[in-house]
């Protein structure tokens, strides 16, 4: 029983949950195997921002339990969100799951697993389903290791965990708990430790990052504990790139806004959640700024740096959300001329404020405003990608890409550049001349003589 097999659902932060726990697992001496077929444990870490997500990931693991009835051996196990949310309650569709860990317990899976493991050594049956949903003081300090593969360049860092924002659609502070920062020492150290292991570009993690340390680290001659954290990361040789995520438009301070043009390494690239173009959405949403003033933070980065690229979160059909309020939505989408959008029809998330509203918005109208937004997207995307052909871009190379036969890398403004290149450039910021461009991906050629040779 020490084949491990982890799948993962959502977003970036579970990403790097499942990483840290395949770390663990390793150094308890178990196998992660890329093929769940080949695996004595299986571990879906989940999602529960949209129903849909759950609803995949229940469907996933009833299917797994006609392979516990033909290896009673296999080991079953539900971890994050929906674990969090749903808890024992999850047996009722799901008898045979054998572990519900929620989000504030991935460091116990390791020892939970020993002690089934020695159950079935010693022949004794599973038993009753371990289920640990609990909070724990210091949880977000355990999302600290890191399973690397050869040659990695990019890595996640968690800085922050849980969410006080209370928007009225989100089910996030119900599943990631209330906001906890690690602290800063700890953050700088791992990002030096990844330095040292090759890693050349930290992306640092958190429900709402730019609220790091807002209780813990006092404003230092203005500047917030979250910029403070990015100036020392920003000092570290060998991190040659800098990108976060997810903010909220209330991080955008001064501070931050001017961290752009002082510090290099920090990439010109934002994800900046908008939710919504209307006023009374927004208020009804419980998000505290309004249209003019997430326009005005739009702006304000722009200034400082001309070429910033940027991305959002949209969600359309918000219970009484009207025509006219979408108009406004898809009136600020296109003015901000987003590079990338996540458009999401709204779904009732049960124990959220907006579940208990009235004038939910039909379906058909749901998709009407999705598709309208990801039309403008698409005409933006590509005439954003039709003005860097010509243009030389620095790239990342991060490694081989999915064919095996070219590289791949990012841009600062995180286009992804398909590319000739010698294996010696792995990890190395290189000159990109863009000659072909798609929706999603741009192509070139490395501007060094002999370089692609």
């Amino acid at each position: 029983m020490n084949r491990v097999h982890i799948k993962t659902y959502g977003c970036q932060m579970n990403e790097r949950d499942s990483e840290a726990v395949a770390a663990m697992l390793r150094a308890r001496g178990y196998r992660i195997v890329a093929d769940e077929n080949d695996c004595d444990v299986l571990l879906l870490n989940t999602c529960s921002v949209r129903d849909a997500a759950e609803q995949k990931a229940i469907g996933k693991a009833a299917n797994l339990q006609a392979r516990k009835k033909r290896q009673p051996n296999f080991v079953l196990g539900i971890l994050g969100c929906m674990a969090q949310n749903r808890g024992a309650a999850l047996l009722e569709q799901l008898p045979d799951v054998d572990l519900i860990i929620g989000t504030q317990k991935f460091h116990q899976v390791p020892g939970y697993l020993e002690n089934l493991r020695a159950a079935q050594e010693a022949g004794v049956p599973i038993g009753e389903t371990i289920v640990d949903i609990g909070e724990e003081a210091g949880s977000q300090n355990t999302i600290k290791d890191h399973e690397l593969e050869e040659r990695q360049i990019t890595a996640f860092v968690s800085i922050q965990q849980g969410c006080n924002m209370d928007c009225a659609f989100c089910i996030v502070p119900k599943t990631r708990g209330d906001e906890r920062s690690r602290p800063m020492d700890d953050i700088v150290a791992e990002c030096r430790a990844l330095a040292a292991k090759g890693v050349r570009e930290i992306t640092l993690l958190g429900q709402i990052v730019t609220s790091y340390g807002r209780r813990d680290y006092v404003h230092t001659g203005g500047v917030t504990p979250f910029v403070q954290l990015l100036e020392r990361v920003h000092a570290i040789d060998g991190i040659e790139r800098i990108r976060f995520t997810s903010p909220h438009p209330r991080g955008f301070k001064d501070d931050l806004v001017a961290a752009y043009g002082r510090l290099p390494k920090l990439c010109g690239y934002v994800h900046l959640p908008m939710q919504s173009g209307s006023n009374r959405i927004l208020k009804a949403m419980n998000r505290p700024y309004t249209r003019e003033r997430y326009r005005e933070i739009v702006d304000a980065l722009r200034a400082v740096r001309a070429d910033m690229y940027f991305s959002t979160d949209v969600i359309v059909g918000f219970p009484g959300e009207t025509e006219e309020d979408f108009a406004q939505t898809r009136e600020l989408f296109e003015a901000c001329n987003y590079d990338m959008a996540y458009v999401f029809k709204y779904s009732i998330r049960t124990g959220t404020p907006a579940a208990e509203l009235g004038d939910q918005i039909p379906d058909e109208i749901k998709e009407q405003r999705n598709q309208a937004l990801l039309e403008i997207l698409q005409k933006n995307s590509v005439r954003r990608n039709q003005q860097l052909l010509g243009t030389v871009e620095e790239v990342l190379v991060e490694g081989p890409d999915k064919t095996g036969q070219r590289f791949t890398g990012r841009t600062r403004g995180n286009r992804v550049c398909v590319f000739d290149a010698d294996p010696r450039l792995v990890g190395q910021l290189v000159p990109l001349r863009i000659e072909r461009a798609s929706v999603s991906t741009l192509y070139g050629e490395l501007v060094l003589s002999g370089v692609a040779n």
